[in-house]
């Protein structure tokens, strides 16, 4: 895991071009629920190059972001260059001390599952107040869109990437049901608040290409199995899908608050 989690600042400017940034809806729940004004005080864990946190931001609040990259941590930091309360510290959030005055808020976007099980909430309620609130998000790539393709693709995967299961289809968005049991118990005051986000996005065939490469997996291949891959998806979408695809993304928002 240390290893793949690494992966994602070795081309940062990469990252910040093809990662989308969050749906305005999630970003407008999560400021009513956790109560997000200019007064009050935020820590993201793995902002990467800040998709949600140039959106968490903007309301003026003291914002902390805990970057692994030192990559992704600079270009998190030029996009964060309007907002003098904000500022970007790279640390594995696992290694990161707090500083002495908790915060309001605690975000991880679309990165708990790279940070260590055994310590991930445990130090989210460290960095917390009591009343305030962790919010999570997670993202996953669901039915929808261009179905038919991602379909088709799955042969690609299963003779270009070895730990390809057979036969793999994407989930419905209905069955999605993120669930961490750690968050049922002290010192979390459940239950758990779950928002759903869904959107899609449309890619050229390079565009989509492009996105491949900021995923751990696609970049953690030899060199010879990710080109033969991405040959073989840009053909697919050339030649039977007339340069686009539509991809849809799932977003969940989950919420609780830390008790007393």
């Amino acid at each position: 895991m240390n290893t793949l989690r690494g992966t994602f600042d070795e081309d940062a400017e990469l990252y910040d071009r093809m990662r989308p940034h969050y749906p305005a809806a999630l970003v407008t729940e999560l400021a009513a629920l956790s109560g997000l004004t200019s007064r009050s005080r935020v820590l993201e864990v793995g902002p990467g190059t800040g998709q949600l946190t140039v959106a968490l931001a903007e309301p003026g609040c003291e914002l902390t972001a805990v970057e692994l990259g030192p990559s992704l941590a600079a270009v998190a930091r030029r996009n964060l260059r309007g907002f003098p309360r904000a500022h970007v510290e790279v640390s594995p959030f696992e290694e990161w001390t707090p500083p002495p005055d908790p915060f309001d808020l605690v975000v991880c976007a679309t990165a708990i599952h790279w940070i260590d099980p055994a310590r991930r909430f445990t130090a989210a309620a460290d960095a917390l107040r009591p009343g305030g609130t962790l919010a999570i998000v997670t993202t996953h790539h669901v039915a929808g869109g261009s179905e038919e393709f991602f379909a088709q693709a799955q042969r690609c995967y299963e003779r270009w990437d070895p730990a390809t299961r057979p036969g793999v289809r994407l989930s419905d968005e209905a069955s999605m049901n993120t669930v961490f049991g750690e968050l049922e118990h002290p010192p979390w005051d459940g239950p758990v608040r779950v928002g759903r986000h869904a959107r899609e996005i449309t890619y050229t065939a390079e565009q989509y290409l492009d996105l491949l490469m900021t995923y751990s997996g696609h970049r953690d291949l030899a060199p010879g199995a990710r080109n033969g891959l991405l040959a073989c998806i840009r053909a697919l979408i050339e030649k039977h899908h007339g340069g686009r695809i539509t991809k849809r993304y799932l977003h969940e928002l989950l919420t609780v608050r830390r008790g007393a």
